[in-house]
C-alpha cells in the first residue's frame, strides 16, 4: 500500500527520490537481518555492552538521570540498529540512483566498508568498543558475516522495492 501511493505520487515518483526511499527501505530490511544474525551468532563477549548500549546509557543518564534498564537494552540497541540501517540505505540508494541493475557485489561492497568504517576503526577510537586486536577472531568473524548480509539484503530490497516503484 505504502509502495502504490508513492507510484501514484509525480512530485515523489522521480528517480532520486525513488532511490533514496528503496535504499532505505533496504538498510531497514538489512538492519532486520543483521540484528537477527547477531543475536544467534555472537559479537562481543558477554560483559561487553554494544556501541549502541554505550551511547543510549550515556544519553539516557544525562536527560532523565539513570541509565537504562537491563529489561529494555534490546530494544535500546533496535532503537539505534533501525534508523542507522535506513539512513546507510539510503545513502547507499542515492548512489545507485543512475543504476537500476541488482549487483549484489555493490552490496558486499557496502556491507564490507560498513563493517571496516566502524567496528574496525570509528567505534574502536571513539572508545565505544574494544580494539580490533582485542577481539576474538571467531567475534570478528561473526560481525563481518553480519555486516556482508546486511550489504546483501540492503541490495537485494533496494533493487525489488526501485523495480517495484518504477512500474
Amino acid at each position: 500500500m505504502f509502495l502504490e501511493h508513492l507510484k501514484s505520487n509525480p512530485t515523489i515518483n522521480n528517480k532520486t527520490t525513488r532511490s533514496i526511499i528503496a535504499g532505505a527501505i533496504g538498510g531497514l530490511a538489512g538492519g532486520a537481518v543483521k540484528g537477527l544474525i547477531e543475536h544467534f551468532l555472537p559479537v562481543r563477549k558477554a560483559e561487553n555492552r554494544s556501541a549502541q548500549l554505550k551511547i543510549l546509557d550515556d544519553l539516557s543518564t544525562k536527560i532523565t538521570g539513570t541509565p537504562i534498564s537491563v529489561q529494555n537494552e534490546e530494544l535500546a540497541e533496535q532503537l539505534v540498529n533501525f534508523p542507522v540501517g535506513a539512513s546507510v540505505g539510503a545513502a547507499y540508494g542515492y548512489g545507485k540512483k543512475d543504476k537500476d541493475q541488482l549487483n549484489l557485489a555493490e552490496g558486499i561492497i557496502m556491507g564490507t566498508s560498513t563493517w571496516v568504517s566502524t567496528h574496525q576503526t570509528s567505534l574502536p577510537i571513539l572508545g565505544l568498543k574494544e580494539k580490533p586486536t582485542d577481539v576474538p577472531i571467531k567475534m570478528q568473524a561473526n560481525e563481518f558475516i553480519a555486516h556482508l548480509l546486511f550489504g546483501i539484503t540492503t541490495e537485494l530490497v533496494r533493487n525489488k522495492v526501485n523495480q517495484r516503484l518504477k512500474k
